[in-house]
């Protein structure tokens, strides 16, 4: 996503997720027995979403329904990357060796891209109407 098109302030929070899914990448690619150390995803890297995600969502209003992704630009972008997300988290799921760090950070790196997309749509928000069309 372009950076121009998010807010800010989530700007350099992006740039640290980049960064960090590097470090998942290197996580998931070394062989367990290989010959050098293996990188791994780290609780601090974890705690550091879940920290993100409750500044945010502290001046969200409460959700009582679903959210038809979209709102603004930002918003559906991230939205989309929240989805890719949630993908990459079933797919680790799978594999074998994987550390439980590595799935529980894709986890709250999927919730922080929701909370920020709900944040950038900036009451853009659509909720789902159970029904509508019929």
């Amino acid at each position: 996503m372009a950076e121009s098109d998010l807010p800010e302030e989530f700007r350099p929070w992006i740039e640290r997720v980049q960064n960090d899914l590097f470090d998942l990448g290197a996580d998931l690619a070394v062989p367990p027995e290989a010959e050098r150390e293996r990188l791994r995803i780290a609780e601090s890297q974890t705690a550091w979403l879940e920290e993100r995600c409750d500044q945010v969502n502290e001046r969200l209003e409460p959700l009582h329904s679903f959210l038809l992704p979209g709102g603004s630009r930002a918003g559906a972008q991230l939205h989309v990357c929240r989805t890719v997300c949630r993908r990459a988290e079933r797919r680790a799921l799978e594999v074998e060796d994987v550390s439980p760090e590595a799935i529980r950070y894709l986890n709250r790196l999927s919730d922080l891209l929701f909370i920020l997309a709900r944040a950038a749509s900036e009451g853009e928000e659509r909720l789902w109407q159970p029904g509508e069309g019929r």
